[in-house]
């Protein structure tokens, strides 16, 4: 039986997309079946992974239950690793989603058995709590909150862990928080230092040990439409990411 993980964070720029390619990629690696699906307008996830923002049908279809998932699941470059592609045209459905009936529960029922086809199902949330950030809440089994080694970074977790529980408490009473990892980690600066042992003395249970380090390869890789561990392999962001893919199926 599979897991499905919700990769999210209000905050933007905290590595929640990056996060998530790498993850998968490095699940598809290690040759278990994984499932990237991409509910961000931005349709980062889908470029970084070499595909086209326009492909359809998409996750916008999904939702509208205008095609299944067996539709809109298409193969990536990368073996075992499979991919539910976003639109553009998902900016809508944060206005759409409101005024339907049990909206909350849409890509719920939309993803069906995903757990008995992938070990992994990764949902790429877009940065806010908005309907299309829930609808992954009420769908996964796990969150996974990527958090940038800043200050402001820490100030938007009380909030976002006070979301998670009004929807384990209301709408999907089985969600837990698998881990926070770290990311953008520069360790030559005071303040990264400090946010992280902040993280690890405020949530000591919670904090992955592996730490995401800043680096350029990491930041280069999407333009490539890859993963960095197949853009640079030998990488530091690539060793980091096949780390927290070992942590992260240890504590499935």
């Amino acid at each position: 039986m599979g897991v499905v993980y919700a990769i999210t964070n209000q905050k933007g720029g905290v590595g929640k997309t990056t996060t998530a390619v790498n993850l998968s990629a490095c699940i598809a690696e290690a040759g278990y079946e994984a499932l990237l699906v991409d509910i961000d307008p931005q349709c980062n996830a889908t470029v970084g992974v070499g595909l086209d923002k326009g492909i359809e049908p998409n996750v916008y279809e999904l939702l509208s239950g205008e095609a299944t998932i067996d539709e809109v699941v298409v193969a990536s470059a990368i073996e075992h690793l499979w991919v539910a592609p976003a639109s553009p045209d998902l900016a809508g459905a944060n206005v759409e989603l409101p005024r339907l009936a049990g909206s909350e529960l849409r890509l719920r029922e939309a993803l069906g058995n995903v757990r008995e086809r992938y070990a992994f199902t990764l949902l790429d949330c877009p940065p806010s709590l908005g309907p299309l950030t829930v609808n992954a809440l009420v769908a996964a089994d796990r969150v996974l909150v990527p958090v940038q080694a800043e200050y402001f970074a820490l100030e938007g977790l009380a909030g976002l862990l006070d979301t998670l529980s009004l929807v384990q408490r209301e709408l999907n009473p089985r969600l837990t928080v698998a881990g926070m990892v770290v990311t953008m980690y520069d360790a030559r600066t005071r303040l990264a230092q400090d946010v992280q042992r902040e993280m690890r003395a405020h949530f000591p249970d919670l904090v992955f040990e592996t730490v995401i380090p800043r680096n350029v390869r990491i930041g280069e890789a999407p333009s490539f439409g890859k993963p960095v561990i197949h853009h640079d392999p030998h990488s530091a962001g690539a060793t980091a990411y096949f780390e927290l893919a070992k942590e992260v199926a240890s504590r499935a």
